[in-house]
Protein backbone atom coordinates (compact mmCIF):
# COMPACT_ATOMS: atom_id res chain seq x y z
CA UNK A 1 0.00 0.00 0.00
CA UNK A 2 0.85 3.28 -0.43
CA UNK A 3 1.01 6.66 1.40
CA UNK A 4 -2.65 8.41 1.38
CA UNK A 5 -1.69 11.36 4.06
CA UNK A 6 1.19 13.27 5.97
CA UNK A 7 1.02 15.23 8.92
CA UNK A 8 4.55 16.94 8.36
CA UNK A 9 5.79 18.95 11.53
CA UNK A 10 1.87 20.23 12.37
CA UNK A 11 1.69 22.51 14.70
CA UNK A 12 -1.18 24.58 16.28
CA UNK A 13 -1.77 27.28 19.07
CA UNK A 14 -5.11 28.82 20.12
CA UNK A 15 -5.75 32.05 22.22
CA UNK A 16 -3.62 32.84 25.41
CA UNK A 17 -0.87 30.98 23.66
CA UNK A 18 -2.55 27.20 24.28
CA UNK A 19 -0.47 24.82 22.17
CA UNK A 20 -3.53 22.36 20.89
CA UNK A 21 -0.87 20.21 18.13
CA UNK A 22 2.48 20.65 18.95
CA UNK A 23 5.01 19.40 15.99
CA UNK A 24 3.50 16.30 14.88
CA UNK A 25 4.43 14.06 12.12
CA UNK A 26 2.46 10.73 10.47
CA UNK A 27 2.04 8.73 7.67
CA UNK A 28 -1.19 6.57 6.93
CA UNK A 29 -1.05 3.93 4.17
CA UNK A 30 -4.24 3.95 1.97
CA UNK A 31 -6.63 1.35 3.51
CA UNK A 32 -5.98 1.76 6.76
CA UNK A 33 -8.07 1.91 9.97
CA UNK A 34 -5.98 4.38 12.00
CA UNK A 35 -7.08 5.62 15.67
CA UNK A 36 -5.77 8.86 17.42
CA UNK A 37 -5.88 7.62 21.29
CA UNK A 38 -5.67 10.31 23.75
CA UNK A 39 -7.63 11.84 27.04
CA UNK A 40 -9.58 15.00 26.19
CA UNK A 41 -7.85 17.74 25.29
CA UNK A 42 -5.18 16.43 23.77
CA UNK A 43 -5.31 17.66 20.27
CA UNK A 44 -6.79 15.15 18.90
CA UNK A 45 -10.03 16.86 17.13
CA UNK A 46 -7.91 19.50 16.32
CA UNK A 47 -5.59 17.51 14.43
CA UNK A 48 -8.74 16.09 12.73
CA UNK A 49 -9.93 19.46 11.87
CA UNK A 50 -6.68 20.41 10.17
CA UNK A 51 -6.60 17.94 8.33
CA UNK A 52 -10.40 18.27 7.08
CA UNK A 53 -9.34 22.13 6.55
CA UNK A 54 -11.92 22.90 8.97
CA UNK A 55 -8.82 24.60 11.41
CA UNK A 56 -5.57 25.69 9.79
CA UNK A 57 -2.13 25.10 11.29
CA UNK A 58 0.44 27.32 12.90
CA UNK A 59 2.99 25.52 11.10
CA UNK A 60 3.65 22.64 9.10
CA UNK A 61 1.82 20.87 6.23
CA UNK A 62 -0.79 17.87 5.54
CA UNK A 63 -0.29 16.03 2.33
CA UNK A 64 -2.57 13.46 0.74
CA UNK A 65 -1.43 11.61 -2.37
CA UNK A 66 1.91 13.32 -2.26
CA UNK A 67 -0.06 16.74 -3.10
CA UNK A 68 0.09 19.92 -0.17
CA UNK A 69 -3.15 20.60 0.67
CA UNK A 70 -2.58 22.79 3.56
CA UNK A 71 -4.39 25.80 1.98
CA UNK A 72 -7.14 24.02 0.57
CA UNK A 73 -10.59 24.41 1.49
CA UNK A 74 -12.43 21.95 2.62
CA UNK A 75 -15.01 21.66 0.16
CA UNK A 76 -12.06 21.10 -2.40
CA UNK A 77 -10.34 18.24 -0.44
CA UNK A 78 -10.72 14.39 -1.07
CA UNK A 79 -12.00 14.12 2.69
CA UNK A 80 -15.01 14.43 4.86
CA UNK A 81 -15.76 14.30 8.26
CA UNK A 82 -18.10 12.82 11.01
CA UNK A 83 -18.76 14.84 13.41
CA UNK A 84 -19.35 13.84 17.13
CA UNK A 85 -22.86 15.12 17.30
CA UNK A 86 -23.53 13.88 13.84
CA UNK A 87 -24.72 17.53 12.67
CA UNK A 88 -27.63 16.14 10.20
CA UNK A 89 -30.14 19.01 9.18
CA UNK A 90 -33.32 18.07 11.89
CA UNK A 91 -35.71 19.28 9.19
CA UNK A 92 -34.42 17.46 6.34
CA UNK A 93 -35.20 14.13 5.29
CA UNK A 94 -33.29 10.54 5.58
CA UNK A 95 -32.36 11.22 1.67
CA UNK A 96 -32.10 14.50 1.79
CA UNK A 97 -29.70 14.55 4.39
CA UNK A 98 -27.77 12.05 2.49
CA UNK A 99 -28.14 13.38 -0.80
CA UNK A 100 -27.03 17.42 0.38
CA UNK A 101 -23.46 16.77 -0.80
CA UNK A 102 -24.63 15.54 -3.94
CA UNK A 103 -26.87 18.30 -5.24
CA UNK A 104 -25.10 21.44 -3.92
CA UNK A 105 -22.46 19.58 -6.26
CA UNK A 106 -24.90 20.48 -9.29
CA UNK A 107 -25.36 16.44 -9.25
CA UNK A 108 -28.70 15.63 -11.56
CA UNK A 109 -31.86 14.70 -9.27
CA UNK A 110 -32.17 11.27 -10.61
CA UNK A 111 -29.05 10.18 -9.78
CA UNK A 112 -28.24 11.67 -6.62
CA UNK A 113 -31.51 9.27 -5.55
CA UNK A 114 -30.12 6.36 -7.72
CA UNK A 115 -26.66 6.86 -4.87
CA UNK A 116 -28.93 7.68 -1.40
CA UNK A 117 -30.71 3.93 -2.44
CA UNK A 118 -27.30 2.44 -2.47
CA UNK A 119 -25.92 4.43 0.12
CA UNK A 120 -29.01 3.33 2.26
CA UNK A 121 -28.64 -0.16 1.16
CA UNK A 122 -24.94 -0.25 2.64
CA UNK A 123 -25.61 0.97 6.12
CA UNK A 124 -28.44 -1.34 5.97
CA UNK A 125 -31.70 1.15 6.44
CA UNK A 126 -33.44 0.36 3.08
CA UNK A 127 -36.88 2.33 3.37
CA UNK A 128 -36.19 5.30 5.55
CA UNK A 129 -35.38 8.01 3.17
CA UNK A 130 -38.59 9.90 4.07
CA UNK A 131 -38.11 10.06 7.74
CA UNK A 132 -36.60 13.10 9.74
CA UNK A 133 -33.54 12.69 12.28
CA UNK A 134 -36.13 13.23 14.86
CA UNK A 135 -37.86 9.83 14.08
CA UNK A 136 -34.81 7.59 14.53
CA UNK A 137 -32.81 6.43 17.00
CA UNK A 138 -29.06 7.50 18.03
CA UNK A 139 -27.85 4.20 16.31
CA UNK A 140 -29.81 5.31 13.13
CA UNK A 141 -29.00 8.44 13.09
CA UNK A 142 -25.49 7.93 13.53
CA UNK A 143 -25.62 5.52 9.91
CA UNK A 144 -27.07 8.44 8.23
CA UNK A 145 -24.13 10.61 9.07
CA UNK A 146 -22.08 7.92 8.16
CA UNK A 147 -23.59 7.44 4.72
CA UNK A 148 -23.62 11.33 4.25
CA UNK A 149 -19.85 11.35 4.73
CA UNK A 150 -19.45 8.80 2.52
CA UNK A 151 -21.87 9.23 -0.57
CA UNK A 152 -19.09 11.53 -2.29
CA UNK A 153 -16.54 8.78 -2.14
CA UNK A 154 -13.86 10.39 -0.35
CA UNK A 155 -9.88 9.00 0.06
CA UNK A 156 -10.48 9.46 4.13
CA UNK A 157 -13.29 9.15 5.92
CA UNK A 158 -12.46 11.46 9.52
CA UNK A 159 -14.04 9.83 12.59
CA UNK A 160 -14.47 12.85 15.63
CA UNK A 161 -15.43 9.94 18.59
CA UNK A 162 -18.03 7.87 16.71
CA UNK A 163 -19.27 6.14 19.14
CA UNK A 164 -19.47 8.56 22.27
CA UNK A 165 -23.30 8.89 22.28
CA UNK A 166 -24.25 5.44 22.40
CA UNK A 167 -24.51 2.80 25.72
CA UNK A 168 -22.89 0.07 25.72
CA UNK A 169 -24.68 -2.72 24.19
CA UNK A 170 -25.56 -0.22 21.35
CA UNK A 171 -21.69 1.05 20.50
CA UNK A 172 -20.35 -2.84 20.29
CA UNK A 173 -22.62 -3.02 17.56
CA UNK A 174 -22.10 0.05 15.73
CA UNK A 175 -18.23 -1.08 16.21
CA UNK A 176 -18.52 -4.35 14.43
CA UNK A 177 -21.05 -2.34 12.15
CA UNK A 178 -17.70 0.10 11.29
CA UNK A 179 -15.11 -2.63 10.66
CA UNK A 180 -17.56 -4.53 8.19
CA UNK A 181 -18.18 -1.11 6.30
CA UNK A 182 -14.18 -0.30 6.59
CA UNK A 183 -13.93 -3.75 4.85
CA UNK A 184 -16.33 -3.35 2.28
CA UNK A 185 -15.48 0.26 0.97
CA UNK A 186 -11.67 -0.33 1.73
CA UNK A 187 -11.11 3.62 1.66
CA UNK A 188 -8.83 5.00 4.74
CA UNK A 189 -10.62 5.81 8.10
CA UNK A 190 -8.67 7.86 10.62
CA UNK A 191 -10.92 8.08 14.15
CA UNK A 192 -10.00 9.58 17.34
CA UNK A 193 -10.85 8.13 20.88
CA UNK A 194 -10.44 8.20 24.10
CA UNK A 195 -11.09 4.65 24.67
CA UNK A 196 -8.62 2.42 24.72
CA UNK A 197 -10.44 -0.70 24.48
CA UNK A 198 -12.46 0.86 21.32
CA UNK A 199 -9.10 1.72 19.69
CA UNK A 200 -7.87 -1.78 19.94
CA UNK A 201 -10.57 -3.13 18.93
CA UNK A 202 -11.37 -1.54 16.01
CA UNK A 203 -7.60 -0.55 14.34
CA UNK A 204 -5.20 -1.38 12.07
CA UNK A 205 -2.63 1.00 13.99
CA UNK A 206 -3.14 3.27 17.35
CA UNK A 207 -0.80 6.42 17.69
CA UNK A 208 -0.99 7.66 20.95
CA UNK A 209 -1.45 11.40 21.97
CA UNK A 210 -0.72 13.00 24.94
Amino acid sequence: MSTVLELRNLTKKFAGDVTAVNNISMSIEGGEFVTLLGPSGCGKTTMLRMIGGFEHPDAGSVVLDGVDITDTPPYERPVNMMFQDYALFPHMTVESNIGYGLRISGIESRQVQHEVGEMLELIDLPGMQNRLPSELSNGQQQRVALARALIRKPKILLLDEPMSALDAKLRQSMQIELLSLHKKIGITFLMVTHDQTEAMVMSDRITVIR
